[in-house]
């Protein structure tokens, strides 16, 4: 568990999405992603690169609440988390507040998401196969869970949606790089993580 604690977000660094369909930009959060990265000692690119895969669907808190009305299993916040993984992630770091609480709080998702992705690289073997970085399996962990993450990393195949998933991840790398150099924060990965031969993020 990392103990850095960051300065409190101000509201204008983590505004509610907005509610016109096609708005929505992660980008927007490109100081909010740099912040809970450093504090999870994972890359800025891996979070924000993630963020702009979960952008598929609009993300205001109204449109939220009416899809767990149609769905009441669906993932909440810009980060897409399902209720059982914040509770894993809540109780591993002492966080407080309510699964529920991602759906107005972009900042809440967003270092849930980051603390989630250093769970996940704790728990990622060192040795992996070739055809994959360390940060596209942290990714496909975040998108299919800790267990096919691991599988994938010994080189079980993925599935279609993870497939796609993977394709999604990469073309997004440009898109998130971008967004962080805008704001002036490198991405390369944080103190505390290294780089393996892949470009990827590592722990020693």
């Amino acid at each position: 568990m990392s103990k850095q604690r960051s300065r409190p977000l101000q509201a204008k660094e983590a505004p509610a999405p907005p509610l016109l369909p096609g708005r929505y930009d992660p980008a927007d959060y490109a100081a909010v992603v740099a912040r809970s990265a450093q504090e999870a000692e994972v890359s800025p690119l891996l979070v924000m690169t993630v963020l702009h895969n979960e952008a598929y669907k609009p993300h205001h808190p109204l449109l939220e609440r009416l899809w767990q009305w149609w769905k009441p299993a669906a993932s909440f916040g810009v980060a897409n988390m399902h209720r059982g993984t914040f509770e894993r992630v809540q109780r591993a770091h002492g966080l407080r507040g309510r699964w529920q609480d991602l759906r107005d709080d972009p900042a809440l998702a967003i270092r849930v998401a980051a603390l989630h992705l250093q769970d996940l690289d704790q728990s990622l073997p060192k040795r992996h196969v070739r055809r994959y970085t360390r940060e596209e399996l942290l990714a496909l962990g975040y998108n299919t869970g800790e267990r096919n993450m691991r599988a994938f990393a010994r080189g079980v195949p993925l599935g279609p949606m993870a497939r796609s998933y993977l394709r999604r991840f990469r073309l997004h790398r440009v898109q998130a790089a971008k967004a962080l150099a805008a704001c002036g924060t490198p991405d390369e990965p944080t103190a505390g993580a290294v780089t393996d031969r892949h470009g990827a993020d590592r722990r020693q």
